[in-house]
């Protein structure tokens, strides 16, 4: 069962979500990191998720495709600020279907008795883009992706 958990005060530009994984840290972080591991976890179940680019080091960038099966693609990218495997990553994300709304995303990665606490703070420029953020309903997509990696790291640990 997940323990997902996505927190949004009223008038905070921020998101955080945690999530545990029963798998290790290292292994936890190479499926964030690498396309390979990317491409089956990242996205709704119903699409395909293409990876254009994965450069994740200081300076590096990505962009994500998520092709519908209606044929409808949404483009997603951003800039890899710093990157220390396996305990940290931060980067930029934008939706190309609505530019110039970026966040700030931090990701840290803690283990404990072999299980990994992941742990995502978002920061959005305005209140009003976090809470287009909710309201686009990244909630589900995120638990969908989140299940996702939790099979998939059941295959790698």
């Amino acid at each position: 069962m997940s323990d997902l958990t996505v927190i949004a005060e009223p008038g905070q530009h921020d998101i955080v979500i945690t999530r545990s994984f029963d798998a290790p840290r290292d292994v936890v972080f190479k499926a964030m990191t690498r396309p390979e591991h990317l491409a089956r976890w990242w996205g709704l179940k119903e699409s395909e998720t293409v990876i254009d680019r994965a450069d994740v080091r200081p300076g590096g960038s990505w962009r994500f495709v998520e092709r519908m099966p209606d044929g409808q693609e949404h483009g997603f990218h951003g800039v890899v600020h710093d990157a220390v495997a396996p305990e940290r990553l931060v980067q930029t994300f934008e939706y190309e279907g609505m530019p110039g709304h970026v966040c700030m995303e931090t990701t840290t990665l803690e283990e404990k008795d072999g299980r990994t606490l992941y742990t995502a703070v978002s920061v959005f420029q305005t209140v009003e883009d976090r809470d287009g953020m909710i309201q686009s309903g990244m909630e589900y997509g995120l638990r969908q992706s989140m299940d996702a990696l939790d099979e998939l790291l059941a295959t790698m640990a």
